[in-house]
């Protein structure tokens, strides 16, 4: 019988669809339940369930959400659940609890609770800490993206039975999707018309444009290069009205113009990469693998990140791409500038990522390594139920001797 796995996911399940494609093509059944990106799963042929929850702390809200994923359960009926990123990664382990399937966790970074310094986080990084301990109490196995995740989950004693590190687990990079979305893209020349870059050198990012991200210290320096380079334009790609608390503002971006400009989520972000001189990457996450730094690598576009977790599993400093500490606007304007000044410096570290990144992050790759645990899992549970079935078996006949007594002998051995 082919076996069903069921995914959940947030607002960009779509991002997973090649993933879960490949997962599919390794012969198993495959459903996403996620709150975004069912079109993309409509059109694929592949099954999608609705499932909304708040992104944001909402404790009332989240309980609402466990019921309503504890009846998705029931109505689907997976062999196997994997919940991706925090929520559902400590709602799924919860809604699960009497459920008859094999869980799993992946942990996709550790986010804004475990990286901000804010006293929200803190007190909230205590509360998510006893709930990742449970969840890992009810949880078959966690995957992490990074050994960093692994480590840090360990020292709490969080990480459950079986963590294994698959990079970019869930995710990946698929690079003939990355080479098809750029077939029929508009050219640089059309993007930069579009956006009136002219002849501007472009330094891009691709974030949601919040505090957490680094975009604080991308404005500031972005001033910084300004005074010394005023033709540089600073490209803000991504999503920010639908960030709330964390966003940062109209005002603080207006500041900043007309040398930044922020364009919002973009459906065409292979062609802007290929369009752009360097991608910067300030994040303040402890990240999982940054989907985003993988494309920039496709791209072979020079690249400049923080020493974050998750970052660091792809760029080397000085070998593949620079790294400054985050928080650090003064030194991040310095490696853009280095970046600009030096381009062949920078193209010859950039050429070094593709081959990298095909080689260690790709979705076929990491949808090997799912497929595997998978089975071994199934395997794992298919032969504790044969042994329990058979101890069982060897109870009942000792009840069954003990009642009977010689009644019981009589029947099996009719020479007695």
């Amino acid at each position: 019988m082919t076996a069903h796995v069921l995914f959940i996911a947030g607002a960009d399940a779509d991002l997973r669809l090649p993933f879960v494609r490949a997962v599919r093509d390794h012969g198993f059944r495959v459903t996403m339940a996620a709150s975004g990106g069912g079109a993309a799963f409509d059109r694929a042929g592949i099954e999608f369930v609705q499932f909304p929850f708040d992104r944001f702390i909402s404790p009332l809200s989240d309980w609402r959400a466990i019921r309503r994923l504890r009846n998705v359960l029931s109505q689907l009926r997976p062999d196997i659940a994997q919940g991706f990123d925090t929520k559902p990664c400590l709602m799924l382990p919860l809604a699960a609890r009497d459920a008859d399937l094999l869980v799993i966790r992946t942990i996709c970074g550790r986010g804004w609770v475990y990286s901000s310094r804010s006293p929200t986080a803190m007190c909230a990084r205590l509360a998510y800490r006893a709930l990742h301990g449970i969840a890992a109490r009810r949880t078959n196995a966690t995957v992490f993206q990074n050994r960093s995740d692994r480590a840090f989950f360990e020292g709490y004693g969080i990480a459950g039975a079986q963590g294994v590190v698959i990079p970019a687990g869930g995710g990946g990079i698929d690079p003939e999707s990355f080479e098809q979305a750029l077939q029929g893209a508009p050219t640089a020349a059309a993007l930069r018309a579009e956006l009136r870059l002219g002849s501007a050198e472009v330094v891009i990012t691709v974030s949601r444009i919040t505090r957490q991200k680094g975009i604080p210290a991308l404005l500031r320096a972005a001033e910084l290069v300004h005074r010394q380079r005023p033709k540089v334009r600073f490209l803000l790609a991504g999503p920010r009205e639908s960030e709330g608390p964390l966003a940062i503002s109209e005002a603080d971006l207006a500041a900043h113009e007309p040398y930044v400009i922020a364009i919002g989520p973009r459906t065409d972000v292979p062609a802007l990469l290929r369009m752009a001189d360097v991608f910067a990457f300030p994040t303040e996450y402890s990240e999982g693998v940054p989907r985003v730094l993988l494309e920039a690598a496709l791209a072979s576009l020079p690249i400049i990140t923080t020493s974050m977790p998750g970052c660091l599993e792809v760029i080397e400093d000085g070998i593949t791409g620079r790294v400054v500490p985050p928080r650090s606007p003064e030194k991040l304007a310095e490696q853009i500038l280095a970046a600009l000044v030096h381009p062949d410096k920078s193209a010859a570290m950039a050429a070094r990522l593709p081959e990298r990144v095909r080689t260690n992050f790709s979705v076929a790759g990491g949808a090997e390594r799912h497929a595997a645990l998978y089975r071994a899992l199934l395997a794992e549970r298919s032969n504790s139920r044969a042994a329990t079935a058979t101890t069982t078996g060897l109870d009942a006949s000792v009840d069954l001797t003990r009642s009977f007594g010689s009644s019981a002998r009589s029947v099996s051995d009719p020479d007695e």
